[in-house]
């Protein structure tokens, strides 16, 4: 028998047991990892050093960079560490505070991609009233509300999941701390307060979910009505890149909570969790500058100062 006074840490899924494809898995990890940190750093870099993409629709994309780094910095560097250690150990305090900030940064990225679809309707349907009603205070209002609403669940939820009594072991069937893996070993009828919690999120997340279909609705209605077919691509063009983000995100995501019992197995959630919570924060980047050419000259220009600049240092010094 275990209970929370008892344990002191958890033991988290391997990826192999054999020493040669965890070293495999620690690389591959790590190229991940890289790539996402030098997109999502290019992108908050370029967006903050050039004034031509201080606009409500970058403003917030840097702040869905700074999610897409947070989330993907919660789970991975512990996974690699894991890996290239042999361990699977995880201190109890590590992990309340990795299924925190997990939570803190998905729901906030959750909670940002409904503000920017938001952004896409008035630039598409309402673009007279664009700088009435997303002013900069009004943009700082609802970036604000998204990082809140991250913090005030990821809150909530972690209070009440560490306040289970635990005593099914401490073996977590996830490579990272999650709530539904913390919650096979409660032993309490406790836990119908954090399935409660649960509904609820699952209700707002629903809710947002029905906002982006709504204003995409209206979007295209918008778009369709255009005469051009030339100004149909080039104003549906700024909306795919938002599109493709959203829909890896919530199909993802969808399946990975929402799949049947039935078809669940460790392999599965183990592939599945990767892919909602790896791969959007490591793509994001690619999808956004793909279709993007103002955001892929200021990178660009990014790049050449940089490289202007090291040519130039070692002249300069000398």
């Amino acid at each position: 028998m275990f209970n929370n006074s008892s344990i002191t840490q958890f033991l988290l899924l391997a990826f192999a047991d054999t020493r040669e494809l965890q070293l495999l898995h620690f690389w591959l990890f790590l190229g991940i990892y890289l790539a996402a940190l030098l997109g999502n750093s290019l992108i908050i870099t370029a967006i903050a050093c050039h004034h031509r993409l201080h606009t409500p629709m970058y403003f917030f994309l840097l702040n869905l960079s700074l999610l897409d780094l947070g989330s993907i910095s919660t789970t991975l560097p512990k996974a690699m560490a894991n890996s290239l250690w042999d361990t699977r150990a995880i201190s109890y305090a590590v992990c309340a505070a990795q299924l925190f900030f997990f939570l803190f940064f998905i729901v906030g990225d959750y909670c940002l991609l409904t503000v920017m679809a938001y952004d896409r309707y008035v630039a598409i349907c309402k673009p007279l009233h664009y700088g009435t009603l997303l002013g900069s205070r009004a943009c700082a209002h609802m970036a604000a509300a998204a990082w809140g609403s991250g913090f005030l669940t990821a809150l909530l939820h972690t209070a009440n999941t560490f306040s289970l009594p635990l005593c099914h072991g401490n073996a977590v069937d996830q490579f990272f701390c999650e709530i539904p893996q913390i919650l096979k070993l409660s032993c309490s009828d406790a836990y119908l307060r954090e399935v409660g919690l649960i509904v609820v999120s699952v209700c707002l997340a629903f809710g947002c979910f029905v906002f982006i279909v709504v204003s995409y609705v209206q979007i295209f209605r918008a778009v369709l009505r255009i005469p051009s077919e030339q100004g149909r691509h080039k104003v549906f063009s700024t909306c795919l890149p938002h599109l493709a983000v959203v829909s890896l995100f919530i199909s993802t995501g969808s399946f990975a909570y929402l799949k049947p019992p039935s078809v669940s197995s460790t392999t599965l959630d183990l592939v599945v969790s990767l892919l909602y919570s790896v791969v959007p924060p490591a793509v994001n980047p690619l999808i956004y500058s793909m279709r993007n050419q103002e955001l892929k000259d200021a990178v660009w220009k990014l790049r050449t100062g940089w490289y202007l600049e090291s040519i130039n240092c070692p002249s300069s010094a000398a």
